[in-house]
């Protein structure tokens, strides 16, 4: 046995994995990862840092954030979100369901993240109502629970062949009988159970730390002794076929089950959800995202970093270490941000991926759980560099300040908005995670190492621990300005010993004072450091310099973003509701900081640009709600507007080409154009936009029909689809002949691309119903998203 030093409780130890460990070194110095292996070795579990309990929030933007959010979270209504546990334990429920995606297979999810939200919000604020809501979930699980009589609890369901839909118990009774059919994000029918699930023992899991509810834990182990025995027949083999649909944090919870009541049953079953085919090439150094949905990947690393604490597996530490390098050093947005309509892409090549579709939320929240894995285990200043980051940009900016309505994606498109959830409609994921992400602006303030305090993000705060008879208040103006103050109100048993400051990389000198007096901090892992002993009424204050500076973007150096303290500066370019004109703001090249020498009381900047006659108005990124935006702007040279303009030119006579040979033109996604063209969508299909492009995408079980027009003769039919488009299988007939069987598995270039079918003969005079198109994706895949359909002569 061995103790896992974060708990305080005993679990077993599985010994090391000799071969992996040195398999991942000779593949990590081979991958010329030059002192990886070193810094991997570095990582200590054993480092008793913790998140200090009992900091409580002072007035600020983050303060505002959380009290619109417990606003909201006590106008839902658990027992809606509680009606398909009830169902399936033949309970009678006690309200209708929500809709949207409570409505769909992955009902259930929502509660989870609820549960998480209402305990993560009375551990930081203590606000009113949030612990009984708590306590009645349980309860109500428990009651569902025990009328299923074999720990089977969950809000899930699947559909039959047939259409119908039943509950999710089903799925695992498939499962347990070997029959496996898994798409990344359908289980036997079931839209990713086990992502689902995981939400509900990620919620109990919270309900149990948070809130210290004692029924939370034996509920979450019928649920695990459930999924066991399920997949007890399961070998190895079948077991990584189940994990090729996502499958969320079940590795995590089921670990962390395993640390919290020491049963190392609980961490043997966490293991079975290791995924190989994602986590071992990650191990071995090799970045191989490219095209793999980002959060079906995050939690998996959640999942071994977990497992690293419990099993002291260096190439467990190496996996998540690489996978954090990588992800925020060449996956992801100036906001803390990554994933473009969900996915990765290659390494360094976000300027080519500035969309309507960037920046999922979801993500965002695992990537900063992940860092506080590293720091817990190296503290080291750079994973709450990200945090800040990620939390300034895209966590504040994700809700909007009236409340309850969150962003599924953050646009990184020059004159997009952000779009909104409803407060009772979409139930996305991301509104899950909304949920919890402005519930929990209090974990990441005050960490404690041993006697030591380190001070990580500077919102303000008050830390309160009456049994250590420490007090500390916490004041800033940031982002406005870069002056901190911290105030020992308290410090009964001198047993503070370190006070220790993040010193962020944006900052630029530091002046630090102690009661007046100028001081020359030891500096240490990135944190300016004073030594105590301390007394009651000593304050600190630093001032950080905050001269706006140009960021790059990876992959295209005259294209950036402009940063002040922890803020991402954006270019506001009018109201969400009117149209925008289009035109691009670029800066001048040279340095930016004299443009911004002068903020206006709000932080805000008014700047001029070559672009623009008049100066335009930049503001941090967050705050830019019901605005049009933009966060790159170019500085180019001469060599890159002569490549825009050929690129511009070749597009012109392309246009020019292709009206000399038109019959018609159907634009999919736009309603006008597809009610003229008669466009029947069956199934599951639905209209998109990318870059400004409307199409329409086809999933699984789904098709569409559409007649094309005019007097012809014709020879082919025309199809736009994005050049990396990728696991898309389809038929595609006109008049019931089939052209092509076409698979869409990228490497076209990140760029639209024209394919044309020819037609047969017979198909080139008009019939008396025009030219019928049918679009079909072969079962288990997805079609197009088309783009624009031309018929051609």
């Amino acid at each position: 046995m061995m103790k896992d030093e974060g708990r305080g409780r005993e679990v077993p130890v599985l010994a090391l994995d000799r071969r992996r460990f040195l398999a991942w070194s000779s593949a990590a110095a081979a991958a010329g990862l030059v002192g990886f292996p070193g810094a991997v070795a570095a990582l200590s579990t054993g480092a008793p840092r913790q998140a200090v309990a009992g900091v409580r929030l002072s007035p600020s933007v983050f303060r505002a954030s959380v009290e619109v959010t417990h606003r909201y979270l006590m106008q839902l209504s658990a027992d809606r979100l509680l009606h398909n546990f009830r169902s399936q334990a033949g309970l009678q429920p006690k309200a209708e369901a929500y809709g949207g995606w409570e409505a769909d297979t992955i009902a259930g999810h929502t509660l989870g993240h609820y549960l998480s939200a209402l305990s993560l919000m009375h551990a930081g604020s203590e606000q009113e109502g949030c612990k009984a809501r708590v306590d009645y979930i349980v309860d109500e699980l428990r009651a569902c629970q025990q009328a299923g009589g074999d720990g089977y609890v969950a809000g899930f369901t699947r559909k039959r062949a047939d259409g119908t839909v039943e509950g999710g118990r089903a799925v695992l009774e498939e499962l347990s009988l070997g029959n496996v059919r898994a798409q990344p994000f359908d289980l036997n029918g079931s839209w990713a159970p086990f992502y689902t699930w995981h939400k509900l023992l990620a919620g109990l899991l919270d309900a149990h730390r948070c809130c210290g509810n004692a029924d939370a834990l034996p509920v979450l182990e019928g649920i695990a002794g459930y999924v066991e025995a399920a997949l007890a027949p399961l070998d190895h083999a079948r077991m990584q076929e189940v994990l090729a649909c996502e499958f969320g944090g079940m590795q995590e919870s089921l670990a962390e089950l395993g640390a919290r009541t020491g049963n190392g049953r609980w961490v043997r079953l966490a293991e079975r959800f290791t995924h190989e085919q994602v986590v071992e090439p990650l191990a071995a150094g090799r970045d191989q995202l490219n095209r793999l949905h980002a959060n079906t990947q995050i939690p998996k690393l959640l999942g071994v970093a977990r497992q690293f604490e419990l099993q002291r597996r260096s190439a467990d530490a190496a996996a998540a270490l690489f996978f954090w390098q990588r992800v925020v050093g060449h996956h992801s947005y100036a906001i803390g941000g990554n994933a473009d309509r969900e996915y990765f892409q290659a390494p360094d090549t976000v300027s080519r991926y500035l969309t309507e579709q960037t920046c999922e939320h979801c993500n965002t929240l695992n990537m900063i759980r992940l860092s506080r894995y590293l720091y817990r285990w190296s503290g080291q200043s750079a994973y709450y560099d990200y945090i800040e980051r990620a939390v300034y940009n895209h966590v504040l900016s994700q809700q909007h300040p009236d409340g309850g309505r969150f962003t599924y994606m953050t646009p990184m498109l020059g004159g997009e908005a952000r779009k909104y959830s409803s407060p009772e409609g979409e139930f996305w994921c991301c509104v899950g995670t909304g949920m919890e992400s402005h519930a929990s602006f209090s974990e990441d303030i005050f960490w404690q190492e041993g006697a030591d305090i380190a001070v990580n993000l500077y919102i303000p705060a008050v830390l309160d621990d009456p049994a250590r008879g420490l007090a500390l208040r916490l004041e800033s103006s940031l982002p406005e300005s870069g002056k901190v103050d911290l105030t020992v109100v308290e410090d009964r048993d001198a047993g503070l010993r370190w006070l220790r400051f993040r010193q962020p990389g944006w900052a630029g000198n530091v002046r630090v004072t102690r009661n007046g007096r100028l001081q020359v901090p030891r500096v240490r892992d990135g944190y300016l450091e004073l030594q105590g002993p301390w007394q009651a009424g000593e304050r600190i204050q630093l001032e950080f310099a905050m001269e706006v500076r140009a960021e790059p973007c990876a992959g295209e150096a005259t294209l950036v973003s402009l940063q002040r303290g922890p803020c991402v500066l954006a270019a506001d370019l009018g109201p969400a509701d009117q149209p925008w004109d289009g035109v691009e703001p670029t800066l001048a090249t040279g340095p930016v900081a004299a443009l911004f020498a002068q903020p206006a009381g709000d932080g805000s900047f008014q700047v001029p640009l070559p672009s623009h006659a008049q100066p335009v108005r930049f503001a941090p990124f967050h705050g830019l709600h019901d605005r049009r935006h933009a966060v790159y702007f170019r500085q180019p040279d001469d060599a890159a507007q002569r490549r825009r303009a050929a690129a511009g030119s070749f597009d012109a006579a392309g246009q020019a080409a292709l009206a000399d040979r038109l019959v018609d033109h159907l634009q999919p996604g736009d309603e006008a154009s597809e009610t003229a063209h008669r466009l029947a969508a069956r199934g599951s299909s639905y209209p998109v936009l990318y870059r400004r492009t409307r199409g329409r995408d086809v999933r699984s079980g789904g098709r569409v029909e559409f007649t094309l027009q005019g007097a012809g003769p014709a020879t082919a039919l025309r199809l736009r689809y994005w050049g990396e488009e990728h696991r898309r299988r389809f038929s595609i007939a006109v008049n019931g002949v089939v052209l092509a069987n076409e698979v869409l598995d990228g490497g076209r270039g990140d760029r639209f691309v024209d394919v044309d079918y020819p037609l047969p003969a017979p198909l080139h005079a008009r019939s008396p119903d025009g030219w019928q198109v049918r679009i079909e994706p072969e079962p288990g895949y997805s079609a197009g998203p088309v783009f624009g359909a031309w018929l051609l002569g």
